[in-house]
């Protein structure tokens, strides 16, 4: 991907496809540097279901970042200041876009009067998380289809 002008916006149907494949193409090569063999496979042992995200995505606030017409990242936020989901392709990283992605979702949660954002950070988006001003509250061992991953429960107050 050369540079191209990144556009944040709200999430549409179509992009379903695009994200559900971004997802596992990220956890199968950006996570696979924290994470063994074993890990990578329980997390995303194939591409998911595009019409069971899109059911998910269009329920709370879905943010896209795309480029040139393709989608690069994105992020899910529930109503409770739950930041569910926040990825980025490979080639989108440290470039910005995580960080412009990720102020996109906080404004969006301070405009809806939410006095935090908290998330679960796997080992690999810790550091990014914490360069957001996000603090570690504990690490945790989660248990995904028989395969235990460590990740970290972490916050972020956004005072009023």
């Amino acid at each position: 991907m050369e540079a191209r002008t990144t556009k944040i916006r709200a999430y549409d149907a179509g992009d379903a496809p695009g994200i559900v494949r971004l997802f596992y193409e990220t956890v199968r090569s950006v996570n696979r540097a924290d994470y063994s063999d074993e890990q990578v496979e329980a997390w995303a042992p194939g591409v998911p279901d595009a019409e069971e995200w899109h059911a998910r995505m269009s329920d709370r606030l879905t943010l896209v970042a795309e480029e040139g017409g393709e989608v690069v990242g994105f992020a899910e936020l529930e109503e409770d200041g739950h930041l569910d989901m926040l990825y980025l392709h490979k080639d989108a990283m440290r470039r910005g876009v995580g960080q412009r992605l990720y102020r996109a979702v906080e404004q969006e949660a301070r405009s809806q009067g939410l006095g935090r954002i908290f998330t679960e950070a796997s080992v690999t988006a810790r550091p990014f998380f914490e360069r957001q001003g996000f603090r570690v509250m504990r690490e945790q061992t989660v248990l995904v289809r028989g395969v235990s991953l460590t990740n970290f429960a972490m916050e972020k107050d956004l005072p009023r």
